[in-house]
């Protein structure tokens, strides 16, 4: 619940978040690796557009994992207090969408960024693979 200066309600918050600590390496997921923007790869990029006064542009992603594409099966159980007939109460979910808490979110949300940078004309670095150019 998130709370008011007054301490009256304000609105319910809440996050579904996947159990990854229960998944098995080979049958859930074969991948995990996702590269991670190094200090030096700011401080280089952020020294060219101070001295070569160019244009910088910054944006965050809200909810970032949840943009990513799962290439493996991945079942989900029906989340607690889940509104679903007695009958129902037996299914699980398939998630087409990686979650926060699977193992192979971030790789599949870097996967799903680099396709969009490249389809935006941006060339991937050789050397930083989590900087992307455009000419």
């Amino acid at each position: 619940m998130k709370y008011k200066a007054d301490g009256s309600i304000e609105r319910f918050k809440a996050r579904l978040v996947a159990k990854g600590y229960t998944q098995t390496y080979g049958i859930d997921y074969t991948e995990t690796f996702a590269p991670v923007a190094k200090i030096n790869t700011v401080q280089v990029l952020l020294s060219l557009v101070a001295n070569l006064d160019w244009p910088l542009q910054q944006f965050d992603v809200k909810n970032a994992f949840l943009h990513g594409e799962l290439s493996e099966e991945v079942y989900m159980d029906l989340p607690p207090g889940c509104m679903v007939l007695e009958k129902q109460c037996q299914k699980v979910c398939k998630l087409k969408k990686s979650l926060y808490g699977l193992k192979q979110s971030p790789r599949a949300w870097f996967g799903r960024f680099t396709k969009s940078m490249r389809d935006f004309s941006y060339r991937q670095s050789n050397s930083y693979h989590t900087l992307f150019l455009k000419k």
